[in-house]
């Protein structure tokens, strides 16, 4: 297969993709999951490793460069971490990384490292054990810390914290939490919620960047630190002299759809060019049929025709994403 750079009509080369491999999670985070229990996924339905790794072939073929394995929570499906050293080992990958909410990682970690993986982000929302179990609906903020810890301890670098910024629910505490960044070398990032799907807590008004980091004020002055060229979307600072960073992830008050360079394919096969829209291309359906590298790579093609330029959640009138984030793999 020749390969084909992935680039987009607005001239963005797409050279990451994010794989969810499953739609379950040992947590049920406010700002994810709705009240009542969602139907999961029939397994027949979820893509397996081995059709995973075929359309990560075709991706990396493509230009892709960057993986990073996701969910739910991708520590709860078995041998996730035979996948990421498989995956790691695919001609033209450079890097593989993986994202979980920490519960399994003090135990699975010896096997996350021997399959090559040193870049984690792990969701943390509060410091408070309390306030956690209120968040997430489980009661397991300690295997979440201890989880980082032992992240840290051995040498996994960089540990992202990824904290979603919650009105009226951990506003009282990001201060805290970005002081983290002072006593520990982790990037601890801020997002903006995303109103995604039917999560029981709706963002009416939603907690955003300006605001956030006037609330870090009195930690001292923020000094922004120079982007390279594998950076992600946050906004990266540092207080002088910590070892860790500040990040700000502002997909509402400063969207940077602009060098958005991702594509996400669902648990099930969905190829989807933007996290913020519904559009999504087949990719299970033809890889189910036989279908060739080549037909798989036009998808891809034809996916990357069609990403936007931007989102539109901050019109008045904007579409609502239906998709739950269990399932896309945010």
């Amino acid at each position: 297969m020749i390969p084909k750079p992935l680039i987009d009509p607005y001239q963005r080369h797409l050279s990451y993709l994010r794989i969810s491999i499953t739609d379950r999670c040992n947590l049920r985070c406010i700002y994810c999951m709705p009240r009542e229990m969602i139907p999961k996924l029939e397994h027949s339905a979820v893509l397996r490793y081995e059709e995973i790794l075929r359309i990560a072939r075709v991706a990396a073929g493509l230009g892709i460069t960057k993986l990073r394995v996701t969910g739910g929570e991708p520590l709860v499906r078995r041998d996730a971490c035979d996948l990421l050293a498989q995956l790691n080992r695919l001609p033209g990958i450079r890097e593989v990384s993986l994202t979980t909410n920490g519960v399994l990682l003090t135990e699975r970690l010896d096997d996350i490292l021997a399959a090559g993986v040193r870049r984690v982000n792990i969701s943390l929302d509060s410091l408070k054990p309390e306030r956690f179990a209120v968040i997430t609906r489980v009661n397991c903020f300690r295997k979440v810390w201890d989880g980082i810890m032992a992240a840290l301890d051995r040498g996994m670098a960089p540990v992202k914290i990824n904290v979603v910024a919650l009105r009226g629910v951990n506003d009282d505490e990001l201060t805290d939490l970005a002081a983290l960044s002072l006593r520990y070398p982790v990037h601890v990032r801020f997002i903006e919620q995303m109103p995604i799907g039917e999560a029981a807590l709706q963002p009416v008004r939603p907690l955003l960047t300006p605001e956030i980091k006037t609330l870090l004020a009195p930690l001292g002055q923020l000094e922004p630190v120079p982007a390279s060229a594998n950076d992600g979307p946050a906004e990266r600072y540092r207080i002088p002299g910590a070892p860790g960073e500040i990040g700000f992830i502002s997909a509402l008050s400063h969207h940077f759809c602009h060098r958005c360079n991702r594509l996400r394919l669902t648990a099930i096969g969905g190829l989807r060019p933007c996290l913020l829209s519904d559009y999504e291309e087949d990719l299970r359906t033809p890889l189910r049929h036989g279908a060739p590298d080549e037909a798989l790579a036009e998808v891809f093609l034809n996916a990357v025709r069609h990403k936007p330029a931007g989102h539109h959640l901050a019109e008045p009138r904007h579409k609502e994403v239906a998709s739950a984030m269990s399932g896309i793999g945010g």
